[in-house]
C-alpha cells in the first residue's frame, strides 16, 4: 500500500492560497457518518485555518455517496468558488461498491468538465472500516484536510 505508515495531511499553510475572499461548499454524505463527519471537520478546520470565513463555508447534506453528484450540482447553483464532496464507500459482499464508486467518480468528472467551479473528490473507497478510519483522522491523516487544500488551490486557479 502506497500510504502505509504515512500521514498525508501535513501541509504548510504558508504554501496554500489564502481563502479570505473565497466561498466553499461542502456536500457531505450521511452514510458512514462517523467517517464523513471526521472528513468534514478536517476540511472545515483547514479552510478556516487558511482564511475562509465560517460564513463562506456552506454545508449541504445528502443521504449517501451516490447522491453527492446531485448535491454538488445543486451547491454549484449558489456559485461557490469550489465544492468539496465528502463520502465513504466501504467494500461489501456484492458489486454495489463498484457501481457506487464508478457512478460517483464519473458524475464528479462530468461536473468538473462542465461547471464553472471545481468539484473536489473527497470520497474514501476502502476495503474495510479500519482503512476508512485511518484516512479520516487516523494514522494516514485526514483526507478532508487534503481536499480543503486542493479546493483552495483549484479555486484560485479558476479565478485566473
Amino acid at each position: 500500500m502506497a500510504t502505509a505508515n504515512v500521514n498525508l495531511s501535513a501541509f504548510d499553510p504558508k504554501q496554500v492560497p489564502s481563502g479570505k475572499n473565497l466561498s466553499i461548499a461542502l456536500v457531505v454524505s450521511s452514510w458512514n457518518s462517523s467517517i464523513t463527519e471526521n472528513l468534514f471537520e478536517g476540511a472545515k478546520q483547514t479552510l478556516m485555518t487558511c482564511g475562509v470565513l465560517p460564513s463562506n463555508i456552506k454545508r449541504w447534506d445528502v443521504p449517501g455517496s451516490f447522491e453527492l453528484v446531485y448535491g454538488a450540482k445543486k451547491a454549484l447553483e449558489d456559485q461557490p468558488d469550489a465544492v468539496i464532496v465528502i463520502g465513504s464507500v466501504i467494500q461489501g459482499e456484492t458489486k454495489h461498491f463498484d457501481f457506487v464508486c464508478h457512478g460517483v467518480t464519473q458524475g464528479i468528472t462530468t461536473l468538473n468538465l462542465t461547471a464553472k467551479a471545481p468539484v473536489i473528490f473527497c470520497v474514501l473507497t476502502d476495503n474495510t472500516i479500519q482503512q476508512a478510519e485511518d484516512r479520516s483522522g487516523g494514522r494516514h491523516g485526514n483526507k478532508g484536510v487534503e481536499a480543503a487544500v486542493a479546493a483552495l488551490q483549484m479555486a484560485v486557479l479558476g479565478k485566473k
